[in-house]
Order: C-alpha cells, then structure tokens, then sequence
C-alpha cells in the first residue's frame, strides 16, 4: 500500500482542504504518470537496513519525553523511532525497553533509544551501553558528544562481525547526532586505534572486533542537526547539510572508504511538508523530528505544556542555559512564549557571572532568585544539598568550600526543576515550565490551522508523519514536472493537512 500523493488536477488555484484521505493500495498509473510516493523519498537502502517504510525519523527527546509509547506507534506507522533514555536511570530506561519489546516484540526492527554523552556523571555511559548491549538494542542515537567516547566506540564495535564470504555485517547501529563537520568527521571515519586497544585490553570487545572496527566507519547514519529545540548550534539547514557532505568526501578519501555507505540524515526545522521536501532534494537520506512530536499524543509532556507549543508561533522560542553544563555557558533553544523560564534561566546566569554567592547579591536580586525559586535560599540549597550528599559528594564538598559555586547547584536545581515540572504539568509552576522547542513548531502550527491537526488529540505521530511525508512527495513531484519544463503556477504548492486512515 502507497500513501496517495495529493495532486490539484487542473492547478486552478490552490488545493483544497481535505479531512480524510484514503491511500489507494496500487499506483494509477492512468492519472499519476509522474506520481512520487513518500515511501520513495530518502535512500532505500536506509529502509531496508532499518525495516522502515519510510526514511523518517521520530528523534529521541530526552528524560522520557520520547515515550516508549511514541516508539511503537512510530514503528507500527512505519517510521523509526527512537526512546528519549537520555538522563533517565538505568532501571528506568530497562523499564521502558520491557514496554517496547512487548509491544514490538522481541528483535523488532526500526526502534532504538538515546544515549547521551555525560563525561560529568562516571559511569552512567557505561551502564546504558551495558544495558543496551544485554538487551539488544540494535540501534542508539548518540547525541552530545563532541569527540568519541569509549562507550559509543564500545557499542558500535561490538555489533560488527564478518561472514562467511568476508563481507562486514553489524548487529549495532550509531546514529549520530552533529552539529559540526569536526564531530561528523570522528564518526565517519574508524574508530582511533588507542580507543579499541583500551577496549580489548578491558575485554569489551574481542581482537576480531578490533581489526573489523578499526577498517568500518564508527557510524553509518549521520544525522545533520540543525536549528533544533534543546541543545543546539542554531545551524542553518543548507550550510550544515552541504558541510557534512563535503567532511563524508574527503574522511572516505583519507581512510579509502566507500561514501555511499554513510548515510547522511537531517534534522532540526523540519515541520512542514516544504521543510521535509527541501531536506529531500538537497539529498538527505533520511528525516528527523523532534519539536513538533512533543505535542503529540504519545509525548511524555503534559497537556498543560502541550498546549503551550500548540500556540507558539515561530519567533516563539528563546536560548536559556543549560542545567546539566550552566557553569559552561552552555544553552539550550527553548519555548518562550506562555513561559518566563528563559527570561529567568538567562537572568541567574548573569547573575552567576557577577556574584561570588548568595550574600554578594543585591536585595533586588536576593528577591528575584527567592521569587523564582518559589521557596527562600537557604531552604532551596539544603534541598540541593541533601541531593547532592547522596549522589555526588565531591560536588558538595566543593560547594561547601565554594559559595559561587553553591549557587550555581541551586540554580542548576531550578533549570532542572522547569524541565520536571513540564512533563508532570505541576499547575504552580505553568511559569517556570522548561519545554525545549525549535522554531519548526510554530511552522508547524501556522500550517495545520484550520485543519484536523489542528487540534491536539488529533496529532499522533502517525498523523504528522504521514502529512510531513505526503506533502513532501507532492511537492517533489510538482518540482519535478517544473524541471521538465512544465508550467506549475504557485498555488499548486500549496498542501494541507488532513487525516490518513
């Protein structure tokens, strides 16, 4: 069965609004001569790996957002999906594999979780790629990492193998997750010699593993990201994109590797069909999103913060620090609109800069942090102090000795807190909710007004992939026809949401 790619017959004006749309189960060929279908977008040879039938992503938004839900009704629509496991306990992540796998069943393709890279927690990395190795998790998104870790190296090698008849196969897939050609190029290439060394010497993987690891590239799926919610780099699409093109050339030139194999993906700003489209035609093998899902159905945020992306606008969004790397300057983009989180995530990074602790603050801003914070200072900092004693005692030891430092943990506690308090939907906080978000869903939300999407129940992720991927496929075969020479007025390009069946 083919998704029907939506045509205006005599291009008359603009398409009209449909609520529901049926897909033929075979091509006509006597209408659609020069028909393109959404599961002929993207490289084949991503589908047939993956066990998709679409070469579209549904990104893991961390801490669970990403539910494991999200996972199976992407793998059941045909798309891939990835569970949010970045920043979740081990327990926690084994839970949601248990939900996935009963769901899917056991080995199913075209699903994989998240791993994050924390150099600032020892031992976490480590404990996932356990878990994920145990289990079987045969495909992870590493995101965060600007140089390879050992445990990312360790996962990736310990999937390869070779056959009977010499040719390389892998069990464990790396998607990896740039912003920078400097990173996609360690990822491109084969992992460093003193890396796999270090793993043999640990008996994490076997000598063979080595030799194999050390002539393959760590990742075959490259994923471009772009202007994105939560970490970012606020990258362009085309730039990025064409960047990471011109590091796959010249890494497979160094190494003598053959380019097609690694596939390049892209993310970041994509929702709408021309977002999706345009990612198509510039040659990404596959499409990823992210914003626009947790609004859906399925995400892991509350109503209460699904209805605040459903009114954002683009310009909606804003940069506020991070709280796993605040100290750093790090920042992650941001839902502005309905939320003052931004506003004062920014303003206790300023206030960090300037202040050596709590005492050194003016009483202006004594009673800005104490008004945020919902609670007095010494209150919050026993809190965190508490925390901080039974998870990382060198930490607190040094925030004793340190009162700068103290306050950083206690606003660290609150940028961390906005987060929680989004997915809970905890009423008192509306204000402080931490909801990350790229421009891509008010793109998204201007598209669908006036549609069935419109409206929150209607958007499952099935829903929005199928409108992504149909509207991406009209519109790449209009442009087509264009390049032939054909006529296409403007109005044709338009396409509307509607509901696939």
């Amino acid at each position: 069965m083919r998704i029907q790619h939506w045509e205006s017959s005599n291009y008359s004006g603009p398409a009209k609004k449909v609520e529901t749309r049926h897909p033929p189960l075979t091509k006509n060929t006597s209408s659609q001569t020069h028909a393109v279908y959404a599961d002929w977008l993207g490289d084949h040879a991503f589908t047939k790996i993956h066990g998709s039938r679409f070469a579209y992503i549904v990104g893991e938004m961390a801490r669970g957002i990403a539910t494991p839900r999200m996972v199976i009704a992407a793998a059941q629509a045909g798309l891939v999906g990835f569970y949010g496991s970045a920043g979740l306990k081990p327990e926690t992540i084994a839970s949601g594999l248990d939900e996935i796998e009963a769901a899917l069943g056991k080995g199913a393709p075209a699903w994989g979780a998240n791993l994050i890279h924390t150099p600032q927690q020892p031992g976490y990395e480590r404990a996932v790629v356990d878990l994920f190795l145990s289990r079987g998790v045969a495909r992870v998104s590493a995101s965060a990492f600007m140089q390879l870790s050992p445990e990312i190296v360790r996962y990736s090698a310990a999937g390869v193998s070779r056959a009977d008849d010499g040719t390389i196969t892998r069990s464990t897939h790396v998607f990896a997750k740039v912003s920078r050609a400097e990173v996609a190029r360690q990822f491109m290439a084969p992992a460093p010699d003193a890396i796999l060394k270090q793993l043999v010497a640990r008996a994490d993987i076997t000598p063979e593993q080595a030799e194999i690891a050390a002539s393959v590239p760590v990742a075959l799926d490259i994923t471009a990201e772009a202007d994105s919610g939560g970490h970012t780099d606020n990258r362009a699409a085309g730039p990025l994109f064409s960047s990471l093109v011109q590091a796959r050339r010249e890494v497979c030139e160094i190494h003598n590797l053959n380019g097609d194999d690694i596939r390049i993906g892209l993310g970041g700003g994509i929702g709408t069909p021309w977002a999706a489209a345009a990612a198509f035609q510039m040659g990404a093998a596959y499409i990823i999103t992210g914003s626009v899902n947790q609004a859906a159905a399925e995400s892991g945020l509350s109503l209460a913060g699904r209805k605040l992306l459903a009114d954002a606008g683009p310009a909606d969004v804003a940069m506020a620090p991070a709280a796993d790397m605040f100290e750093q300057g790090v920042e992650v983009q941001v839902l502005k609109r309905g939320t003052l989180f931004a506003m004062r995530g920014c303003r206790m990074r300023e206030i960090y800069r300037t202040r050596t602790g709590f005492a050194d603050c003016t009483p202006q801003e004594q009673a800005f942090i104490e008004a945020a914070l919902g609670e007095t200072y010494a209150s919050a900092w026993e809190k965190t102090r508490a925390f901080m004693a039974g998870t990382n005692p060198k930490e607190l030891e040094k925030a004793e000795a340190d009162l700068r430092h103290q306050l950083a943990l206690v606003f660290r506690r609150y940028l961390f807190f906005g987060a929680q308090w989004a997915r809970e939907g905890e009423e008192s906080r509306l204000r402080d909710y931490q909801i990350w978000c790229g421009p891509a869903m008010g793109a998204f939300n201007e598209w669908v007004k006036g549609s069935p999407l419109e409206a929150l129940e209607n958007r499952t992720v099935k829903q929005i992939a199928l409108n992504l991927m149909d509207g991406a496929a009209h519109l790449t075969g209009l442009q087509a026809r264009r390049a032939r020479g054909e006529n296409i007025p403007q109005s044709a390009f338009d396409y509307r949401a509607g509901l696939f069946e």
